[in-house]
């Protein structure tokens, strides 16, 4: 027998499925796949949620059925690479694997500042994103958010909770001088234009010295907020930052060309957990998913897997509110509703594959 064991079924880990069942398998090859949710869940648009624009059902996606599948829906306390296990929450079981995948995505990194994980809503699990949108949902009219962190998923919440409440105050700290500093100058000013005509505060160059249930104190000025949501940065699961593995500056486990982990090659690593010269991304991970797939069905088989090709990134989108967007498309800055469209494009073929 040859048990394969996927732990976490987001965009990697789907990919990875998807592509092992495409092909006719062997008897003896078990699947296990072990998530906290019985459902997929479109981590892409989890601001909608925090924001209230998009019902929770609306990024919800089945999982494949397929009776070569079993399905255990628990957390997951352990991953026991010694005993070659996956120990399980709640039940007095585990679950032995002879092949592992990794793909638990990420968590918030609050970067040691008090008060940030007791006094901060999150946007990075699916629970958390409701949380935070019953949250703003439930603020009266003037009331203030403060969205800390204005990367892609700050940029996304602050615009889309502007969209769902035109009552609300809303404040957006930046730690560098200019919001999306990864991407094209051009796509920074139209999105800083955009915060200013939708009167968000942007606040550049800032430094959270504390969080507080009712503010944020910033550079020496603390805030009144009745709602603080961060979007500040994260870091590979817990449970990926507790494997004895080697690991780069970020927590991110160390992996060969064909995903595996150079100290256990049975066990491979994909998307926020892995690794990579490429920024995190749900196509990042995916691309992954899929070359694992190809790798790992050659390992079934008793055979050499070909080394895969270099992974090609299609570029980067982003929303502001429902009609409005940003983007690197075919390589070149795209700004309003053209990238709007493709990142709805993206999330339909998500939920349909």
């Amino acid at each position: 027998m040859k048990r394969v064991v996927l732990v976490g079924g987001g965009y990697g880990g789907v990919k990875t499925l998807l592509g092992l069942l495409s092909q006719t398998l062997s008897d003896n090859i078990h699947i296990t796949v072990i998530d906290r949710n019985p459902f997929r869940s479109l981590k892409t648009e989890f601001y909608a949620i925090a924001a209230g624009t998009s019902a929770d059902h609306d990024v919800r996606v089945d999982f494949p059925d397929d009776s070569r599948i079993k399905y255990v829906f628990r957390e997951i306390t352990k991953i026991d690479v010694e005993n070659k296990q996956i120990i399980i929450q709640d039940e007095d079981s585990i679950v032995p694997y002879d092949y592992l995948i990794i793909g638990l995505g990420c968590e918030d990194n609050y970067h040691g500042i008090p008060g940030a994980e007791e006094y901060t809503e999150s946007v990075q699990t699916f629970t958390k994103a409701r949380k935070a949108g019953v949250a703003v949902g439930n603020l009266k009219a003037y009331g203030k958010v403060s969205v800390i962190g204005a990367g892609l998923s700050g940029i996304e919440v602050a615009s889309e909770i502007r969209e769902s409440r035109p009552d609300l105050n809303i404040r957006l700290l930046d730690r560098g001088d200019t919001v999306l500093k990864t991407l094209d100058s051009k796509i920074q000013d139209y999105v800083e234009r955009w915060m200013t005509e939708n009167n968000v505060d942007v606040i550049h160059n800032s430094t959270v010295e504390y969080v507080e249930q009712d503010g944020v104190c910033n550079n020496g000025v603390c805030y009144l907020n009745d709602v603080t949501i961060w979007t500040a940065g994260v870091q590979p699961n817990r449970l990926v930052r507790e494997l004895p593995y080697t690991k780069d500056r970020h927590g991110k486990v160390a992996v060969n060309d064909f995903y595996q982990v150079p100290e256990d090659p049975s066990v491979y690593v994909l998307g926020d957990c892995a690794s990579s010269e490429y920024s995190p991304s749900a196509q990042l991970a995916g691309l992954q998913g899929e070359q694992i797939a190809e790798i790992l069905l050659a390992v079934l088989n008793d055979k050499q897997p070909k080394k895969p090709k270099p992974i090609k990134l299609k570029g980067t989108l982003g929303s502001l509110g429902k009609s409005d967007g940003f983007g690197n498309m075919a390589k070149k800055p795209m700004t309003g509703l053209l990238p709007r469209i493709a990142k709805s494009g993206v999330l339909w073929l998500s939920k349909r594959h």
